[in-house]
């Protein structure tokens, strides 16, 4: 039964707090909607990226709440509608009852939709470590680029639960140039953001430059101006950004994302720690 699924998994992640069940759940949730996903034939025109994509399919330690995708081929008539009513028709036969909702904006090539369940409360209530409202909503952001900047590759990864699927997943070198995209563009502090740079640079990912060139003209202060995004000029960049991030702020964010062995990090986060890694990052991209 769906009851005892959920409830090893829980036992198997063994959270220590409320919030760190909640995103545990959340986790979950996701897995059920990828392999959906999948079952779909939503990753014949689509790649997954992004935060979750890092935790589920390269062992990336923080929480993340959206679902990123991109499109593999630009299609601004794209709807989730189809997609979306296959995962709720699959996770309703599962016990999970999800209210899906297509948030689309017209006139923007990001595409938003959502899903809603109630259903924790009730199928674990009397399961659940740390106690949960039975009326407490758990939501799943969707997210889909369906006019993605040209360059960025692909490969196959298999989710293993809660059945063996094949997803298309970005490559690391293209998830590392269009993170630096966010780096550099994004107008408000996301903490997020910076522990994903830290986790890239420890592991020397070679960013896509090419690929991030696109993306900055695509989008942002560098709009419709092409800049030469050579190793040098990149890190010139990152570290006018991190000399005028408060990083008393991006703390606040990424921590709620962070299991509580990792929590302890956070007290070295500043400047002089993301300059650190940007010298590291520097060292192994100057042939580039």
């Amino acid at each position: 039964m769906i009851q005892d699924v959920l409830h090893a998994r829980l036992a198997e992640y063994a959270p220590r707090h409320a919030l760190e069940q909640e995103n545990i759940l959340q986790e979950v949730m996701q897995e059920y909607v990828l392999a959906s996903l999948a079952k779909a034939g939503f990753f014949s025109v689509a790649v997954f990226h992004g935060g979750t994509c890092l935790r589920l399919l390269h062992g990336m330690q923080r929480f993340s709440e959206d679902l990123d995708f991109m499109l593999k081929k630009a299609d601004l008539d794209f709807k989730w509608n189809t997609f979306l009513e296959v995962v709720r028709r699959d996770c309703a036969a599962e016990g999970i009852a999800f209210e899906a909702l297509d948030r689309a904006t017209a006139g923007t090539a990001v595409r938003k939709a959502f899903l809603k369940t109630d259903s924790i409360g009730s199928l674990l209530y009397f399961k659940l470590p740390f106690g949960r409202q039975r009326t407490q909503k758990l939501r799943i952001k969707l997210e889909v680029d369906t006019n993605p900047p040209a360059g960025s590759s692909a490969e196959t990864a298999y989710l293993a639960f809660p059945r063996t699927v094949a997803l298309a997943i970005q490559t690391l070198p293209s998830g590392f140039g269009t993170k630096l995209h966010a780096l550099l563009c994004r107008k408000y502090v996301k903490g997020r953001d910076w522990y994903d740079f830290l986790w890239y640079v420890s592991r020397k990912v070679t960013p896509d430059l090419p690929l991030l060139a696109n993306a900055l003209e695509q989008q942002g202060p560098w709009e419709g101006d092409r800049q030469n995004v050579t190793s040098e000029w990149l890190i010139t960049q990152l570290e006018h950004k991190i000399k005028a991030i408060d990083w008393v702020k991006a703390q606040d964010d990424v921590q709620r994302f962070l299991p509580s062995a990792e929590q302890t990090t956070l007290t070295h986060w500043g400047t002089k720690l993301f300059l650190y890694h940007l010298r590291r990052l520097s060292d192994y991209i100057q042939k580039i």
